[in-house]
């Protein structure tokens, strides 16, 4: 327990005129959700030793009521009387607000970008203007208002009316926002002053529950209570006793002892669920001891009892540790209400309401609206602010005389109503009290200062808004990334093994490399391996860095440590990782190559490439720091990569490299430890020549001085080269400037560190998406049209609603729903059971469960979490791939027909559409689809055009589905199954998910308009409203285990279920209990709730039970009767191959047309690299130096093929996943039809961005021109369709993005080793059947054969040779024979001494015995290279990966 924040003030004021009356429904008992962990815990603090025997037995309305078996508020005072007695100055906080105004910046509403809209002038003109001209909007004005501590203020609102706005701005998070005007006051201190040295005392908190998913729950907690613990404790107790207490005490009341040691998880990692989530977030920040804290939303995705659980324990944290709590909740139910002491009511905008809780109701009654019958509370006061949903009492108020005014009907309205109520009058009094006490007193201040001071460690800056010391800070955060990289053991493991599989295949490619002169290319070959293989790995620090920086923002706002902390941590903690993963990679592939083998060459060569990976991990975290979002930082750090490749100076040496590029040389990490890494090599190297001039049949007998070595360094008259010579020569190498080297590299790591903590400190928020509603080009519809006209919107995660619908529209979707296929078969299930396996033993998830759903009726599916609703839904539905299921499925009492799904609908709870497609074009998608292909296309869209009126979307028909809130985006998942003219039922998961009640009523009421017109509806339902749950015909009620408790009819105002469970024993419900809440309380459902009966027992032996099983019976007995439901499709799918594919195939170009940034970096990756590989190489010679330059040219233009190919795992798995979720159970389309889609939307974009660098790359090379078809065709035609094809076989083998991008790079480095490039052909040994195997052989072979071979060689100075004749003889005489068996030629023939002879009369000479690349094999290259693309096809269309669901959420 905190000295500070654990009791009010004694001396805190009586606050009259907003006393709220005490609820006996807001105060909780400590124990609520853990009675033995409390006990424990109390066992725990009552072993602190006493100082005093007395205890105060003052009471205060304010503390907790204790449960019997603890009186944990007597232990929590004698807590508090040893923090008195220690001198601990205590320190609560609450806000007041006065006229507050809060401008944004944006529009809601805009026209979706597409390449062309790129290039278009009008547009460009138009960016500027705006960015001149930036559009303002008031988000919030005129809000006024005090937050006390111990005070719990609920926000309602619609989506888009500024809530989360209002919290933000509370919690003093301004930075998203243009400007905030008006007064706000944290007691006596400024959101400056509070933002600059108390920031930790008030926090922000998303909805969405973001920690880092390997630590556990108990890790999590007791990190939060470690970075803000105070350096003055009770009795001298030790910090880490502190620490260990604080986190016991809230895992104990938050009911998280049982999972303390289970990892918190993410999307992809198993770990706690949704609720005891939500908790943990709660204890993190309770552990902070903020003293004002803002939830938004947080109660989404949840059903009603965990939700209820989770307001019970804000309830608990708020007057426990007596702070203030703002909380934005939808779909609120009354017993969670009735835990709030006051409610904000915003209306577009505008405050409408701020005063009590238990008040609210009865003002707006007041006002002249009505709630509906068993309507909640906040569901009504939601309702008054939609013209759709609320409504007016009937006789007026003017003829009642309770009230003059008239009733108010926009939100400008709602405000002056409230501006001249008493509601207001109070809240400006309490304003006016809270300001006379509170704000511009300099002693509260200075005690406020002289408490925060007080808990700052001894070495912590006064002013600082850190609690813990920077040393203290490195300390805990390197502990938790230590235990956070033992929680993704297998990542490290995998980086590990990918390190020593490089290690392994390089060195077995060098394999015992000799020291004579024909592998002193190949080991040049190798260090520049060792050296750039840390490099290119290192890169995917990139995502890792983005992956974490929402959370190290949300812990720098909490004032928990320095951002630049964890960067250091980050750094320390992962040096011995790097250490032993590169001493096991520098190991494999020096002794296997069998580099110079003296200890201090080996260890300076581990030492170089220790030195690279550290300085290359900060290199690239630093880039990411510097970036607020992640496609930027990769787009550039794919160029940056590429530079560091190309000027390493193996390539091109550093001679070679022209004048305007070679300053990048100088830049270059890489490139020093490559020099460092050559001439500590090469320094001992005295290798035999290979290769003497002349030698062979005739010049046996020769002297030694009458011949050379054809390397450059090599001396007359010796048959050895000095390595110090050959790198001097070859490369500006110097042996003297090895350690400088060393030393240019160990800077620039320190740069790049000093980089890394600077931008992290200074850029830790990231870019945020705005609400806005894309449009398609050429489109004007009305909400653009308003969105213009406001000039932006709320910034809010969603876009409010669209305006009121107008009678017109009700009436067309009326029309519409009457046109809609009526349903006649009765579908039902008997004795369901299914089973899957889980960690080894059978669990059962559904258990003997049987019903039915009729034409006509809206049944609801409910139970609490984990009950099994989802399971049986997608057990109904055939959705199903794993686990055994028994049980029977009828139609009319007669087994289904083949093509079930094919004449079913299913809505999942995720809205899994293509997002760059408008609502019109996804409906006409499943419609022509789906219906039979006898239908003609255009009646196929003239029903979609149908369901958008009957779903009410016509105003969003040309909006992109992406871009849609919640709402709009139901409405198009339901639409997207009635265009398929299901003839048989609708299944519908969760389709109220994440809406707020207006919308969730919207909803339901559509789905009761279809059931009304004949549809046969199953619909899973959680948290619903009285209202709401009204609203269905039939309920199916499961218990935990999927045991059925209640399956018939709900009965007028649900009294059929209600007198169900009043008659078999359980408690009454009350007139204003909520009817879903009570069966929901009675069953025994939510983590805390007991029972003490056996409702599916009860289910069993009940009356209704036996009625159910008749009906059933008779329904069966009818139905057989009747012919059976007869399948509709001949085939698996309505239509053929063909139109499939076509359909696929046009939805794939729009999607690419309208994603401007994926083509765009497509291209450009293209332009650039074409530019800087072309002017690196620019106009290469016709030197032996000039012809290696192209031939690394063409190389470096295949590597472009790694990043190119990166690019479209992305876009495909995006597209499989839809397909794998959604599409393929509903029978749409064959998976072969959206392979080829992609592959042949993919091939122009590829080709076209291939010719865009083969312009941008041939020439400047300096290729010629009459040779230019045959290399455009290979490399602008061929290699695309190549790569494509490759990078979207390895993505169909993957369950993610990130698992494809690791294969294709591996696979991509082992063909690339192999192509003979880096490693010549005669120098691989073993591997000579991988070079056979590597389709890049046959592409550079071509590429090089082509453009290159058969074109003369003009040796420079620097490649001539000096060579001695025998006295007597000339230079042709004696080399004339050489010459003609091995090529060459001589500058002076006729000369008698100092022969200059070049090794290569032509490429071909060259190219042939080095590389094995001839000229006159292009052609056959070529048609193999054709091969492997039709290989590439075959696997594609061959691999059939059918990821499971669960990997896609």
């Amino acid at each position: 327990m905190t000295e500070e924040d654990t009791n009010s003030s004694p001396e805190a004021p009586e606050r009259p005129h907003l006393q709220v009356a005490t609820h006996q429904t807001r105060h909780v008992v400590v124990d609520y959700f853990d009675p033995p962990g409390a006990r424990r815990l109390s066992r725990t603090l009552s072993s602190i030793p006493r100082t005093r025997r007395h205890e105060s037995d003052d009471s205060s309305e304010e503390t907790l009521t204790v449960g019997e078996n603890v009186d944990f508020e007597r232990l929590v005072r004698r807590y508090l009387h040893k923090r008195d007695e220690s001198d601990i100055k205590p320190r609560q906080l609450g806000v007041m607000f006065e006229n507050l105004r809060v401008v944004g910046l944006g529009a809601s509403a805009s026209f979706q970008p597409t390449l062309g809209s790129l290039f278009n002038p009008m547009n460009v003109v138009h960016a500027v203007q705006m960015l001149r001209h930036p559009p303002l909007l008031d988000i919030l004005s005129g809000f006024e208002g005090v937050v006390r501590p111990g005070e719990m203020l609920l926000v309602l609102g619609r989506p888009g009316s500024g809530c989360s706005t209002f919290l933000k701005v509370l919690a003093n998070q301004r930075s998203s926002f243009h400007s905030v005007e008006g007064e706000v006051f944290y007691d006596s201190i400024t959101p400056t002053e509070l933002a600059k040295h108390y920031r930790g005392d008030v926090q922000y908190c998303p909805e969405d529950d973001v920690h880092f998913p390997t630590l556990t729950v108990d890790q999590t907690i007791h990190f939060a209570s470690k970075a803000r613990a105070p350096q003055t404790r009770i009795q001298e107790q030790k910090r880490s006793e502190f620490t260990r207490v604080l986190a016991d005490l809230y895992e104990t009341i938050f009911g998280l002892n049982h999972v303390k040691d289970t990892v918190v998880g993410d999307a992809s990692i198993r770990g706690v669920s949704g609720g005891e989530k939500k908790r943990v977030s709660i204890s993190e920040a309770m552990a902070t001891r903020s003293r004002i804290t803002s939830w938004d939303n947080s109660t989404r995705g949840l059903d009603s009892s965990t939700a209820l659980e989770y307001v019970r324990a804000l309830r608990i944290a708020t007057d426990l540790v007596r702070n203030a709590s703002i909380v934005s909740i939808y779909q609120a139910g009354e017993s969670l209400y009735q835990m709030f002491d006051k409610v904000c009511l915003i209306y577009e905008g505008r405050m409408v309401y701020f005063g009590p809780a238990d008040r609210a109701r009865q003002y707006f009654i007041d006002m002249g609206y009505v709630p509906a019958n068993r309507q909640t509370t906040p569901d009504f006061l939601v309702s008054v602010t939609d013209p759709n949903g609320r409504t007016a009492a009937e006789e007026p108020r003017e003829a009642s005389g309770s009230n003059t005014k008239p009733i108010p009907r926009n939100a400008l309205e709602f405000e002056a109503y409230y501006r001249d109520s008493e509601i207001r009058r109070i809240n400006l009094e309490d304003i006016k009290e809270y300001r006379s006490e509170f704000v511009d007193k300099h002693h509260l201040v200075q005690s406020y200062r002289e408490s925060a001071h007080q808990e700052k460690a001894r070495h912590t800056r006064r002013k600082s808004a850190y609690v813990i010391s920077i040393p203290m800070q490195v300390r805990i955060v390197m502990l938790r990334r230590i235990q956070i990289m033992r929680g993704s053991f297998l990542s490290q493991a995998l980086q590990t093994t990918t390190f020593i599989l490089q290690g392994v295949i390089i060195g077995t490619t060098f394999l015992r490399l000799q020291d004579a002169t024909s592998a002193y290319f190949s080991r040049g070959g190798v260090l520049f391996f060792s050296v750039f293989i840390p490099t290119l790995f290192n890169m995917s620090e990139i995502p890792a860095l983005f992956a974490q920086r929402a959370i190290v923002h949300r812990h720098e706002t909490a004032a928990m440590y320095h951002p630049m902390v964890e960067a250091l941590a980050l750094t320390l903690v992962d040096i011995p990782f790097t250490f032993v993963t590169l001493a096991l990679f520098s190991v494999l592939i020096y002794f296997i190559v069998q580099l110079q083998q003296t200890a201090s060459q080996f260890f300076t060569f581990f030492a170089v490439l220790f030195v690279v990976g550290v300085s290359m991990k900060a290199f690239f975290r630093g880039l990411a720091a510097a970036f607020k979002s992640e496609a930027p930082a990769q787009a550039l750090g794919g160029i940056l990569l590429l530079a560091l490749a190309l000027y390493t100076g193996y390539q091109i040496p550093r001679p070679s490299m022209i004048g305007a590029l070679r300053w990048i040389s100088y830049i270059n990490p890489v490139l020093y430890a490559f020099d460092a890494l050559m001439t500590n090599e090469f320094s001992t190297l005295n290798g035999i020549c290979s290769n003497l001039v002349p030698s062979g049949p005739g010049y046996e007998g020769i002297s030694l001085a009458n011949q050379v070595c054809p390397i450059v360094g090599a001396l007359p008259g010796q048959d050895r080269v000095n390595g110090n010579r050959y790198v001097e020569l070859s490369f500006e190498y110097y042996h003297k400037n090895m350690w400088r080297n060393f030393g240019i590299l160990c800077s620039f790591g320190v740069f790049f560190l000093l980089c890394l903590l600077i931008f992290t400190e200074f850029n830790t928020s990231t870019a945020a998406d705005k609400a806005v509603v894309l449009f398609k080009r050429g489109t004007k519809p009305d909400a653009l049209k308003e969105a213009e006209a406001a000039v932006g919107n709320d910034e809010e995660k969603e876009k409010a609603a669209a305006k009121p619908t107008d009678r017109g529209d009700e009436e067309k979707a009326k029309e519409a729903l009457t046109e809609q296929p009526k349903m006649n078969n009765v579908f039902s299930w008997e004795h369901l059971h299914y089973q899957v396996k889980a960690s080894g033993e059978n669990r059962t998830l559904l258990d003997d469960v049987s019903g039915y759903v009729a034409p006509g009726k809206l049944t609801a599916l409910m139970g609490e979490s984990g009950a099994g609703k989802t399971t049986l839904l997608n057990v109904l539905a055939e959705r199903t791939d794993t686990g055994v299921v028994a049980g029977d499925r009828f139609f009319n009492g007669q087994a289904l027909p083949p093509d079930f799904q094919s004449q079913t609908g299913y809505c999942q709870q995720m809205d899994t559409h293509v997002g760059n497609t408008t609502v019109r074009e996804a409906l006409q998608f499943s419609a022509r689809l789906r219906q039979p292909f006898s239908v003609p296309t255009l009646e196929k869209d003239a029903y979609a055009e149908k369901c958008l009126k009957m779903c009410g979307l016509e105003e969003f028909a040309d909006a992109m589905v992406g871009t849609l809130n919640v709402e709009q985006r139901k409405r198009t998942t339901i639409g997207v199954e009635l265009a398929a003219k299901p003839k048989l039922l609708l299944f519908l998961d969760e389709p109220t998910s994440g809406l707020d009640s207006q919308s969730a009523w919207a909803i339901v009421s559509f789905l009761r308009a279809l059931a009304d017109n004949g549809q046969a509806i199953l619909c899973t339902i959680h948290q619903p409203s009285a209202e709401l749950f009204q609203v269905f015909d039939r309920l199916l009620l499961l218990k935990k285990g999927g045991q059925t408790v209640f399956f018939g009819d709900l009965g007028h105002n649900a009294s059929g279920v209600i007198n169900y469970f009043e008659l078999n024993g359980a408690r009454k419900c009350e007139p204003g209990d909520n009817p879903a809440e009570y069966m929901l309380d009675v069953i025994g459902a939510g983590a805390t709730a007991t029972v003490d009966r056996d409702w599916h027992e009860v289910w069993r032996n009940s009356q209704e039970c036996q009625e159910a099983t008749e009906e059933l019976k008779t329904i069966h007995d009818e139905g057989r009767k009747q012919p059976p439901v007869s399948a509709t499709l001949k085939s698996t799918y309505a239509n053929p191959w063909i139109y499939q594919a076509r359909i696929v195939v046009k939805r794939s170009f729009l999607t690419y047309w309208r994603d401007p940034t994926y083509l765009m970096s497509k291209l450009t990756l293209n332009i650039f690299g074409g530019l800087f590989i072309g002017f690196t190489f620019f106009k290469s010679e016709d030197t032996i130096q000039g012809s290696q330059n192209k031939l690394f040219a063409v190389f470096m233009a295949t590597i472009l093929s790694a990043p190119l190919g990166g690019q479209l795992h992305v876009p495909y798995i995006k597209m499989r996943n839809i397909y794998e979720i959604r599409e393929r159970a509903s029978r749409m389309y064959h998976w072969s039809a959206l392979v080829t889609a992609q592959i042949l939307v993919e091939i122009p974009w590829n080709i076209l961005g291939s010719s865009l660098f083969f312009v941008c790359w041939y020439w400047t090379v300096g290729f010629p021109s009459s040779r230019g078809g045959y290399t455009y065709f290979m490399y602008g035609a061929l290699f695309p369709i190549y790569y494509t094809t490759i990078a979207l076989a390895v993505a169909s083998m993957c369950a993610t993005a990130e698992i494809a991008s690791l294969m294709f790079s591996f696979l991509f480095s082992f063909v690339l080793t192999f192509d003979g490039v880096v490693q010549p052909y005669r120098e691989l040994g073993w591997w000579r059947w991988m070079y056979h195997l590597s389709p890049f052989t046959y592409l550079i072979a071509g590429l090089v054969g082509q453009a290159v071979g058969r074109q003369p060689i003009n040796c420079s100075g620097e490649e001539l040779v000096t060579i001695q004749p025998p006295a007597g003889q000339t230079c042709g005489s004696f080399m004339g024979e050489y010459i003609q068996r091995a090529g060459g030629y001589l500058i002076n023939s006729d000369a008698a001494s100092d022969c200059q002879f070049c090794s290569s009369r032509n490429t071909d000479e060259w190219l042939g015995p080095t590389f094995n690349i001839y000229w006159h094999d292009r052609w056959r290259n070529l048609g193999l290279f054709i091969c492997y693309i039709v290989f590439n096809k075959d696997e594609l269309n061959g691999l059939v990966v059918s990821v499971p669901n669960e990997m896609m959420y």
